[in-house]
């Protein structure tokens, strides 16, 4: 448990890019999971007049932001994706402020009654997230899947789904790291019924 006196348990999702997190999420929510969403909450720290925005256009330029104020997401993806080094340089920017609202969010779930959460972190190890977790799962499945997927998810060509995917981590990665691993290479079926055991066996854990 994160905090003395909480009845909270937390898993961490994390996984590659393109393998099946939405999906998971899905599953472990129709199981009585509360979801916490990284992607929305790394939106939520780099919105208009936050702190975290000025540190980004300090460290990579002020044409990252537009007249508007807000940040430009494809140019700013255009810079880190396919570097490590600048990833990790944004990715250091932004942790703290991320891992400080997930708290929040954690503790107002707690406050609530909600006892089973899970943590849905693309970047779950990369950014310590995964200290906050009581377990760790993790989905993979293999590179050309991965590259469909995000293709079609956010309207990319196979040059820049691979160039997404060369500056994150492989399956392995993931497996050696994690308690539970959902391998998403059958059918969405198959995929689903995976989940569902490892939602049930985390929830049999957390009751006995």
């Amino acid at each position: 448990m994160l905090f003395e006196g909480d009845n909270v348990y937390i898993a961490g999702l994390t996984g590659m890019s393109g393998a099946g997190k939405t999906t998971a999420c899905e599953v472990f929510e129709d199981h009585g999971f509360h979801i916490i969403d990284c992607d929305i909450v790394s939106r939520e720290v780099v919105e208009k007049g936050r702190p975290a925005l000025s540190e980004i256009a300090a460290e990579f330029g002020s044409d990252v932001i537009t007249p508007d104020g807000v940040l430009d997401r494809k140019k700013l993806g255009s810079i880190v994706f396919g570097s490590r080094e600048k990833l990790d340089r944004l990715n250091a920017l932004i942790y703290p402020y991320i891992t400080f609202e997930i708290i929040r969010k954690i503790r107002n779930i707690s406050e609530s009654g909600g006892n089973l959460l899970l943590l849905d972190a693309p970047t779950l190890f990369e950014s310590g997230a995964d200290a906050l977790c009581d377990t760790v799962v993790s989905v993979t499945a293999d590179i050309k899947k991965c590259s469909e997927r995000i293709m079609k998810r956010d309207g990319l060509t196979i040059e820049q789904a691979e160039k997404r995917l060369s500056s994150q981590h492989g399956a392995e990665f993931y497996r050696e790291r994690s308690r539970f691993c959902a391998e998403n290479t059958g059918t969405r079926e198959e995929f689903v019924r995976n989940l569902s055991v490892i939602a049930e066996e985390i929830k049999s854990l957390v009751l006995n």
